[in-house]
Order: structure tokens, then sequence, then C-alpha cells
């Protein structure tokens, strides 16, 4: 799949956010829409699986660390064919398959998450797993930059780079904004890839991570690093994609009502449509 191939799809990822939020009235919409290239990236270029064989012994996994932002999750894998895109428009219903965080027993879905933090322990888990088992798969985690004030992201680091899960590759949706304010406000994580250098992690920096030409470069990078685990620290825009989202604190944990889910959906279609023409 190409570079505009990829846009393509991650402005349908978008739109279905958007729609599983807007239904819902609730959900966590902003830092759905800033990781949005990396899962369309993983799923359609990065991740060895298939969604018409969903529990395939040797594919490769994939936890959502920051399990608020299932609505890109699903969106995502709607979009990759493991069920129909209109079930998102079930978005935390009562008896909906998705549910308001990943849960296993959802096709594509490799583990439960929405605690933070406890995602990356899954990881690591699933990595040593493989090396124990004498698999090939590899084992990819997504986590929030507000997620890293959790002590057990370093707990779970510490072991990573200790056994040397080079199986292993963590990325960070840098987007600097959490639910009570920027990373700087609340209790700044920062330097991000210094923390895990210490750790014994092979740090790769992405200036923009809405850019599949940059995380095409990381993600091939990670695939290519032996002896030690790999993170990917991402810089990107929180709302991504619709305007009055972008870069706004206030898009977490809420959905919009109907006069801006029309704006939000108008500007996804002339987005997508200005994509076709090109």
């Amino acid at each position: 799949m190409n570079k505009k191939e990829l846009q393509i799809v991650a402005n349908e990822v978008r739109k279905g956010i958007i729609v599983g939020v807007y239904n819902a009235k609730s959900g966590h919409p902003g830092g759905s829409l800033s990781a949005t290239e990396c899962l369309v990236y993983l799923y359609f270029k990065e991740l060895n699986v298939d969604p018409q064989n969903p529990d395939m012994e040797n594919r490769d996994r994939f936890v959502l660390s920051k399990g608020h932002a299932a609505p890109g999750l699903y969106a995502t894998l709607a979009a990759k064919g493991y069920f129909p895109m209109k079930e998102m428009e079930n978005l935390r219903h009562i008896g909906s398959m998705l549910q308001g965080h990943p849960t296993i027993g959802v096709p594509g879905v490799d583990m439960s998450t929405g605690s933070l933090g406890q995602g990356v322990s899954a990881a690591v888990g699933m990595a040593l797993g493989a090396r124990v088992d004498g698999k090939s798969y590899r084992t990819y985690a997504l986590l929030g930059d507000g997620e890293l004030e959790e002590g057990q992201v370093w707990e779970a680091a510490m072991l990573a780079g200790n056994r040397k899960l080079d199986n292993l590759c963590l990325i960070v949706d840098n987007n600097n904004l959490q639910i009570d304010g920027t990373l700087e406000e609340v209790n700044s994580p920062y330097p991000i890839g210094k923390k895990f250098a210490a750790f014994g992690f092979h740090v790769i920096e992405v200036a923009d991570g809405n850019d599949f030409d940059q995380l095409d470069a990381a993600f091939g990078e990670a695939r290519n690093t032996k002896g030690m685990p790999s993170v990917i620290v991402m810089k990107t825009l929180k709302g991504k994609g619709v305007s009055y989202m972008e870069n706004a604190v206030g898009w977490h944990g809420q959905a919009p009502k109907a006069d801006l889910y029309k704006v939000a959906m108008d500007e996804l279609t002339k987005a997508g449509d200005e994509l076709c023409q090109k």
C-alpha cells in the first residue's frame, strides 16, 4: 500500500472515530486522532496479521496500552476488515461488541487494556513468551505520553531492557496533552527518549508521527535493531484532522454534539475528496 492509499485509509479511520464517539455520546477522540497514522501504518504495513484468521498462532501482537484510544483501534480494525465499520455506531452501547476500552474477544484485540501502564507489562510478557517458545512474532505497544507517569511503565521497561527483547517495539504518542493539561503542567516525563535509553532501549525520535514517510523510516529502524528493545517517540497533534479538536485539551473524554459532529464529518469528507483527486 502506497502513501496516498494509507492517507485515504487514515481519513476513513478518522471518520469512524468521530462516528463512534458521537453515537456513544462519550469517548476519547483527541488521543485516537493523534495516533491514527500510527495505527493505520501498523495494521496496513507493519504487522503480520490476517483479519480472516485473527487468532493465527504466529501473528504479530499489538497492545493498545493507552486503552482510552479504543475508538482509533476499533476504526482501524474495521478498515482492515475485522468487522464492518458500521459497528462503530454501537460504540459503548450496552450489549455492543465495542466497549469503551479494548477487550479480548473483539476480533483483532490481543489484550484488554484501560488501566494505564498495565499494557506495557503485558506486551513485555508477550515478547518474552515469544522468545521462550522460539516464536518469530514481534510485539508492539502504543502508550500515551501522560501514561509515562505510571511507575509500572518503567518497571516493565527495566525488564525489557535487561532481557534485551529486540522483538519488542514500544511507541509513545507524544501529543503533549493529557486530561488535565500539558505534560509540563501535570507531571512532566521529559526527556522521554533519554529515560528509555537509560533502561536499555534503542530510541527512535520521530518529529512528525502523523507523517507516513517518517513512520516508515522509524519502524524500519526498529525492525533492524538487534540486541535491545526499541521505542519510537513520535510527536503528534492531538485531535489531528478535525480543526476544532487540534491541540485542544478538552477533547479527552468528550464527544461532539450534532453541530460539531457535522463540522468534523464535513471537514473529513472534504479532506478525503482532496486526497482522491491528487
